[in-house]
């Protein structure tokens, strides 16, 4: 009989988010299906302890590893289980909780359970930064920045991150980079770029909010320098779903692009901050991770012409900044010209 139950491991990340983790051990003993499943409950005990699992329970061929953690719990264990059978299983807990609630996947224990034990597999993208695997987001600029200074700040939970952000943003500037992406390169001044491979950094806050798991594209969001009058239309469009609407938010898709900037610093994937040097080069791998998710989020899937068109559209937009960016260059060279002749010939010239 046991041969026919399908092993599946729990990882629990003591001192990941908020929650009592030993009353989560509890709803699983109580409420995980006993016909389907021969559940096993494994513990980290120091970082990367949860990939070094998952890879073993991956070679043992277990059919599923469920992350009991946040976003840095599910990135050390899916990066074990990309490009295998075993499926990534998600009890939220963290503070954020992006990739989870992307999926749908309930915040309430007993009902996330209930998920496992319906045993519905999707087969999702993963991105990577550099050498990096990220299944949610990463970026450079101020939420990497915010992110540092979570990591640093020894608790945890949303009012911390809030706190954080709310700090940093009053004395934070923005930099300038460059985008090289397909051949072509521009240059943005930029608050912070983000690169969705899904939706939201956590707690319902849409950074790349058009993006799918299985589309074979990264969303792409720039925000631009902004004053303090823009600040509640971007903080009310970021958890409202549209923010791609704003004036000061520029989006596209692409499949990998690279971004260059002045000097090395921080960047983030999933949640976490890791320093890395001028040149970042992001990229999509296409549906290489099996996802243990509601019925109802394999029902939600965008057509695959429907997300090529989107990504038609937006190399569409790209072009159409890079020739507005080349030709404010252009005027730009003009009139320095201009005021160079003015100055040798003490006339004036008539405005292009």
């Amino acid at each position: 009989m046991n041969e026919e139950k399908k092993k599946i491991t729990f990882v629990v990340n003591p001192k990941s988010g908020t929650q009592n983790k030993e009353h989560i051990v509890s709803c699983i003993h109580e409420r995980l299906d006993p016909e389907k499943y021969l559940p096993e409950i494994e513990y980290t005990e120091y970082a990367g302890h949860a990939v070094e699992i998952a890879a073993r329970k991956a070679k043992e061929g277990a059919w599923g590893v469920v992350a009991i953690g946040g976003d840095g719990t599910i990135n050390e264990i899916a990066r074990s289980l990309v490009h295998t059978q075993t499926a990534l299983g998600i009890i939220p807990c963290g503070s954020g909780n992006g990739l989870a609630r992307h999926l749908q996947i309930p915040m309430e224990i007993r009902k996330a359970i209930e998920i496992i034990n319906e045993g519905s597999i999707l087969t999702v993208d993963y991105g990577r930064i550099n050498d990096l695997p990220f299944f949610c987001t990463c970026g450079v600029g101020f939420d990497a920045f915010v992110s540092l200074k979570f990591s640093q700040a020894g608790k945890r939970g949303p009012l911390t991150y809030l706190e954080k952000t709310l700090a940093e943003s009053l004395q934070y500037r923005p930099e300038t980079y460059e985008l090289e992406i397909e051949g072509s390169t521009t240059r943005y001044k930029a608050f912070l770029i983000a690169c969705g491979n899904a939706s939201q950094y956590g707690n319902n806050a849409y950074i790349t909010p058009q993006a799918t798991l299985d589309d074979g594209l990264l969303d792409v969001t720039i925000l631009e320098p902004f004053t303090v009058l823009d600040a509640p239309a971007l903080a009310f469009q970021l958890f409202n779903r549209t923010l791609d609407q704003n004036s000061r938010i520029k989006t596209f898709r692409c499949r990998e692009l690279t971004i260059h900037r002045s000097k090395p610093g921080v960047a983030h994937f999933d949640g976490d901050p890791v320093m890395m040097g001028k040149d970042i080069h992001v990229g999509i791998v296409q549906k290489e991770l099996r996802v243990i998710v509601p019925k109802s989020t394999r029902g939600g899937i965008s057509t695959v012409l429907q997300r090529a068109q989107d990504y038609i559209n937006g190399l569409k937009q790209l072009n159409e900044t890079w020739r507005e960016d080349l030709a404010l260059k252009n005027k730009a060279m003009l009139d320095r010209g201009k005021e160079q002749i003015k100055r040798l010939t003490n006339i004036d010239l008539p405005k292009f």
